[in-house]
Order: C-alpha cells, then structure tokens, then sequence
C-alpha cells in the first residue's frame, strides 16, 4: 500500500493524471479507537495508523481517492471495511485519515470519494 501511495503521490507532482470511475459526494467521519485491533470486513487488523476505509458498497481492495471539501485536503485509502447499512456517513476513515484530511475537531466533513482507474 506504501508503494501505491508513493506512485500517486509522485504522479501528480509530475503530472501525471488518473482517471476516476466511479465518484460520490457524502460526510466522511472516523472510526472509534475502541476498533483498533479488531478484524475488518477484509479480514484485516483495523489500525488507527494505516490509511484505510470502510464503505457501504465500493469492493473490498479498492483504493480511493477522498477529497475533504471544505478544505480540498486530499488523500489517497484502501477500502478493507463495511460500513453499516443505517450509518448515515457515505465513509468512514481512520484516524491517520482524518487529520490528514484535517476533520478530526470537527468529528466529520463533506467529501468527494473517487475510484482511480
């Protein structure tokens, strides 16, 4: 996942451009640290550090580029988790996630969520 990142982060200050597939617009939030060792939908260890997401619908395995909307702070997650059908956030990131996207005093911002083709 490090490498994947690296390669994002290296194409767009050359740029270099990827395409989306799929996008959508939603609040973002993230996970409890009462989660942190707890196995993911993927059957990963959930861990506050790592830069992954939990989505209602987009396959486990993705990676997605999330865009906080308030402050055009962008990064680059690894879907490895289900969000439950009745959350009313469209995703929820980790912890390392949200202050990367700058939203943790504000507990949830609105994002734009894109598949990388």
């Amino acid at each position: 996942m490090k490498y994947f990142i690296g390669c994002v982060l290296f194409c767009s200050l050359f740029g270099f451009s990827f395409k989306a597939i799929y996008s959508e617009t939603g609040r973002a939030s993230f996970y409890a640290n009462k989660f942190n060792g707890r196995r993911t939908s993927s059957g990963e260890i959930f861990n506050q550090e790592y830069l992954t997401a939990a989505h209602k619908k987009i396959k486990l395995g993705t990676f997605v580029k999330v865009t906080n909307l308030e402050n055009d702070s962008t990064i680059v997650l690894k879907v490895n988790d289900r969000l439950g059908k009745s959350s009313g956030h469209t995703i929820d990131v980790t912890k390392k996630a949200a202050e990367h996207l700058n939203f943790v005093q504000n507990g949830s911002a609105k994002v734009l969520i894109e598949i990388l083709e």
